[in-house]
This record gives structure tokens, sequence and C-alpha cells, in this order.
């Protein structure tokens, strides 16, 4: 669900069996959701259909009761003018029958609820949601059910539901609170740390499958070790995503993305926390109006500059190795971290579980609370609006012409900088969506993170290369701490931290974690 969604980002190495249980939670039979047909529909496929694609669905568009700053989709509202938001009876069934019979040459189907907030449709939709599957599965066909949400409106109804029908959650919580209530707040800006935690804890009193997923921003970014730590020991988090946050604007909407996405951007003046950030009232925008009364606009993928929430490139890298550093110590083989997953796979020579990471994507789509179905998540905008599904099959849309050049583009039009470079095979250019810098030599098309992708894939290429290793020779992953622990024992307390960050090995890595005993392990939840 990972932004944007739990089950997009099925675990790379799945296939890995050696590295992890060989029962992901993503892969669960529910037969109660099976229902028999004997006289099913004709199998809707055709020359060059998919066996499989996923389909993120946003049942409330993007309508949400947060107002997260960096949250970009709040501005998606905008291409509804008047809708009510919220997806008709009718359209449900057409969409839950017009998925499951587009599966029907696949061991799985997953129906992915994403938003906005979709718990703000109600337990009703869901519960029907679920009739309808049994309505219009076909005999045998496994159907999962994920959602994402950020955990504000769960309570024990929601939980006892989400456990009976096996749905995997995905929960956002961006760190400790602090970090967390730094851009992640409500429509009255007040921090919503609490109110996630108290989700949470519905999902775990009701032993929801459950997953985390954290955006890395310019508040957190700086802090890998310390989020990771947070969301495994505090959270007890066995599953983790982390989403770079990249606000892709241009100059000249700089000013007015830096304010947010959302409804207290365009009203500060009707909202208690303007105080946050004083100089957004001190300066008018470019047409001189205070930015208080200034104008919403639509976010779609342009320009070369980003928002002061945006994480760095280098940051980004930074980020990433300090949470390596952390995990292949101690958590390989126990807690499974997307972007590690995905990199693993790449080096093992499997498909890997990430669209971002991919030679090519187009298999990813949007579907909004009309009906209409976008290339990605990420464009959700008129310029690649594939249609409407009460006017033509989803499965139709999805072999399209035009979306299928959408995703072998992500290859073909990679710049020469990155053909040439040493981890294309791990990185493949990272999401179009950001690539908006140049080359050394000047060329377009560069991802805006590749100096962070470069320096983390450099960073963990040997350990990489080792545990792929392991795993040909039939032995776990999870072998390689061992050796890590053998190094460690003969390093020295002032020599170099091993990641590479410039401090001594004793103020970095080598330090205790707070609340862990001696031998620097932590008590796990």
């Amino acid at each position: 669900m990972w932004r944007r969604c739990c089950c997009a980002n099925i675990i790379a190495t799945s296939r890995l069996r050696d590295f992890r249980p060989q029962r992901h939670r993503c892969h669960i039979d529910v037969p109660r959701h099976v229902a028999p047909q004997p006289r099913p529909a004709p199998v809707l496929t055709g020359p060059g259909a998919p066996v499989a694609f996923h389909v993120l669905t946003k049942p409330t568009g993007a309508i949400c009761n947060l107002d997260c700053e960096y949250c970009y989709f709040l501005s998606k509202e905008m291409l509804y003018p008047g809708s009510r938001f919220r997806m008709a009876a009718d359209l449900q069934e057409t969409y839950i029958r017009q998925l499951l019979a587009a599966h029907s040459r696949a061991p799985e189907v997953v129906v992915a609820w994403q938003g906005g907030e979709p718990t703000m449709m109600g337990l009703e939709f869901f519960r029907r949601s679920i009739e309808l599957q049994h309505k219009h599965a076909r005999p045998g066909q496994r159907v999962l059910n994920t959602i994402q949400t950020n955990g504000t409106l769960l309570d024990d109804d929601w939980g006892a539901f989400l456990r009976e029908n096996d749905f995997l959650v995905g929960i956002s919580i961006d760190g400790p609170q602090h970090m967390h209530d730094t851009y992640r707040v409500d429509k009255g800006g007040k921090p919503t740390y609490d109110r996630v935690i108290r989700g949470l804890g519905v999902l775990k009193r009701h032993g929801v499958d459950w997953n985390v997923l954290t955006t890395i921003n310019a508040a957190n970014g700086d802090h890998g070790r310390t989020v990771y730590t947070f969301l495994r020991d505090e959270l007890g988090a066995t599953f983790i995503q982390f989403i770079p946050i990249v606000e892709r604007v241009s100059e000249q909407e700089l000013p007015l993305a830096d304010a947010g996405w959302g409804d207290r951007a365009r009203h500060p003046d009707r909202h208690p926390d303007r105080d946050r950030h004083p100089d957004r009232a001190r300066h008018p925008d470019r047409a001189g109006r205070p930015e208080r009364t200034r104008d919403r606009r639509l976010y779609t993928q342009r320009g070369n500059r980003v928002t002061s929430r945006s994480v760095r490139p280098g940051q980004y890298g930074r980020f990433l190795i300090d949470v390596f550093e952390e995990w292949v110590r101690r958590d390989i083989g126990t807690v499974y971290v997307q972007m590690f997953d995905t990199t693993l796979a790449n080096f093992h020579g499997e498909p890997g579980g990430m669209c971002v990471h991919a030679e090519t994507c187009g298999l990813q789509v949007a579907l909004e609370h009309t009906g209409d179905v976008y290339s990605c998540d990420h464009y959700v905008e008129p310029g690649y609006l594939l249609g409407n599904i009460n006017e033509r099959p989803l499965l139709d849309l999805i072999v399209l012409p035009q979306q299928r050049e959408f995703g072998q583009a992500k290859r073909d039009l990679l710049p020469r900088y990155c053909l040439e470079c040493e981890v294309r095979f791990a990185c493949h250019g990272g999401c179009p969506k950001d690539r908006f810098a140049t080359t050394p030599d000047g060329e377009a098309g560069l991802h805006y993170l590749c100096p962070g992708y470069k320096q983390f894939f450099g960073h963990v290429t040997e350990p990489m290369r080792a545990m792929s290793a392991l795993l040909r020779t039939g032995r776990p992953a999870a072998d390689l701490m061992a050796a890590y622990a053998r190094s460690d024992a003969r390093r020295g307390r002032n020599d170099p931290c091993t990641c590479g960050g410039g401090r001594k090995w004793k103020r970095c890595h080598g330090a205790p974690i707070a609340g862990s005993d001696e031998s620097g392990q932590s008590p796990r939840p």
C-alpha cells in the first residue's frame, strides 16, 4: 500500500525462500471470498492482455480528513468540481466484476483501496465489496483485500471487520511524534500522531495484518536509524516501505506549492496553525497578493524545482544507508524493508517488487471514484486519462497503445548517462515522474534522486552480492549477519563508521540504541 498501496509492493524476494518466511502476508488464500459459479462469465482476455495488473482504487477520490502538507493528491479534487466524491454502488459492482474477470488466469487478484482516505466511505461500503467478491469470483479464484489508511478513523468495528476478512492494512506513520507531526496534520493544522497510534492499536488488538508506510522528507531525512528503530522497536513494524517525498514544481509555482496542497494552503486565515510558517503571511505572491488569499493549483508532473519539504538527493541516499547499516546487522529475515528486498531481487536476477526500480512499468493504474482510469497513481491528470470503466472494460484500457507506450518509455527514454551506469540493473532510472534533472553532460531526463540512488546502490553492492551468493548455495541470506558481527568485534571504537557518514564507530552505528541492552539489542514489542 505503500504510496501508495500495500500490495503494489508485494515484496520482491518472495521467491527467495530462505530470505524470508515462505508465506508472505501479501499471499493469503481467502477461501471464504471465493464464490462457486457453475456457469462462469466469459474470460476477458485478448491479444497481449497481461495475466495480472494492479489497480489503486480511490472510492473517495482525493478527499481526506487530514491535510498533510506534502500530499499533492489533495489538489486532485479540482479535476471533479461539484462531485460528491463517493463511489456509487453500481460503479463499485462494475469495478469488482471487471477486475475479477480480467484476472481469470492469475493465481490471485488484489482489490486495493486507497485515497484520499478510503475509510471515509464507511464500513458498509467495504462489507458490500466483500459480498460482491463472493458474487463475481470465478471458481477457485483467490482474492486479497488491501487498504491504505492514515488510521485516524479506525475503531473496534473496523478492527473486527478487517481481521475477519483478512485485509492487509497499510498505515502511514512518518516516525517519532515530532517528525510525524511536522507535516501530517489535520484540516485545522493540529497534529495527528496520537490519533494514528490509537488506530494502530486497533489493528494490533484485533490481530490485523499491517505494514507501515513512512515518507522520507526534509523533517526526518537526516535521521534514518532513528526512524527505523522507532518503527521496529516502538511500533513493532516488520514490513516497512520508505517513500521519498519529491514535490516537483516550476519556478513560478514554487511559492504556492511550498504552502501545501490542501484547504489550509488556500485559506490560511481560517486555520489556527498559520503561525507555524509566519513567513508565508509576510511575503506576497508573484501577483502582489498576500499568500493568505492565494489561488490553489492542480499538481501535475512539470517543472524542475522541488518544495522545501522534499527530500534532497544526497539526504535520501544517506537515509537509506543509515537504515541499511542497522538492518543488515540485526534484521535480515525478520524485518522486511521494501527497498532492500527489491534491491536484493535485482542483484539476484529476480523480478523486483517496486515499479520504481523495474525496467518498465504501465501495469499499475489508478481508478477514480467516477470510474475514470489513469495511467498511474502519480499521473492522475488530464493528459493521462485512459477512459472510464462505465464506457469501456478495464482490461481494454490496460492494453491501450498509449498505456503500453507509457510503460515502455520508462526504459526507452533513459539518457545515455543512465544507460552506461554501473548500477542501472538495480535502479532502472527510477520513476519517470521525477526525471527532471539533467546529466553532467547536459542531457535531460535524469532522475532528481540520482546522486542518492548511486550512493545507496554503490554502498550496498558488496553485501547484496554476498546475500545473493548465500541464496545460490541454499543458505539463508540472514547468515550474513554473523559475518558482520565478526567484523564489528574487531572494529575499534574510534574507527570510522561503516556507513561512511564521517563519524566514529562508537558514536554512529556502533553506539547502543536508546533503550537497548549492552549488546545493542532492543526489546521487541
